[in-house]
């Protein structure tokens, strides 16, 4: 066979539903040749044992190595990730009542620790205080109960959330991610790279000298 290059970008995190790990599951794959990329994207890199972990750490130099064992000429030009952290999710069709219990209970948990944070901050800082002073300033007498200054206190700190969050139920408010979700995304970048990091150092990455020692053995 002529020399055909093969183009891999792997991804850093990838979550597969199966047992059986393919090529084509832990990235993008491009070439020239369909039937080399058709076949290359079928191989087989790894396979979950229902008793073992459900979770492995892949050398890109592990698949290096299957596709020119594979296809013997073929040229690899690496332009992803040089590791790839899989897991195996298995993932159940039908809800049941625990899932919804553990959503219930996130919801719980969120509105009421924000409400106490809220109470918490205001009661630390003194509001109340600070809005009776003002009041006596402006209006140049006592405040009786319920004031202005607390009315739109309140709808300032909500629509603040809103725009800071920038959602409104369902719906976005603009196409920028939200702070959460950036917040989401650098925790699961750091959480990849540590799980990787210690993959690596306790030699659990599955590279292509592992793959020579098995087939030895």
């Amino acid at each position: 066979m002529a020399n055909v290059t093969v183009y891999l970008k792997c991804d850093r995190n990838v979550e597969v539903q199966c047992q059986d790990v393919y090529l084509s599951d832990l990235g993008t794959l491009r070439c020239a040749d369909r039937a080399v990329e058709a076949k290359s994207k079928a191989l087989k890199v790894h396979h979950f044992q229902k008793e073992g972990k459900r979770r492995c750490v892949i050398d890109v130099l592990k698949l290096v190595a299957l596709l020119e064992e594979a296809t013997p000429g073929v040229t690899v030009q690496v332009l992803g990730e040089p590791d790839v952290l899989v897991e195996w999710v298995e993932t159940r069709k039908k809800k049941g009542a625990g899932q919804w219990l553990k959503a219930a209970l996130v919801c719980l948990v969120s509105f009421f620790g924000t409400a106490f944070t809220i109470m918490a901050y205001h009661n630390d800082v003194g509001i109340n205080q600070v809005f009776s002073e003002v009041y006596r300033l402006v209006m140049n007498r006592e405040p009786q109960g319920l004031n202005v200054l607390e009315v739109s206190y309140s709808l300032g700190l909500a629509l603040g959330i809103v725009v800071f969050f920038n959602h409104v139920g369902g719906r976005r408010l603009t196409k920028d991610p939200t702070p959460i979700e950036v917040a989401m995304r650098i925790y699961e970048e750091d959480v990849d790279k540590a799980l990787i990091a210690t993959a690596g150092r306790e030699g659990k990455e599955e590279t292509p000298d592992q793959r020579k020692t098995a087939r030895a053995e």
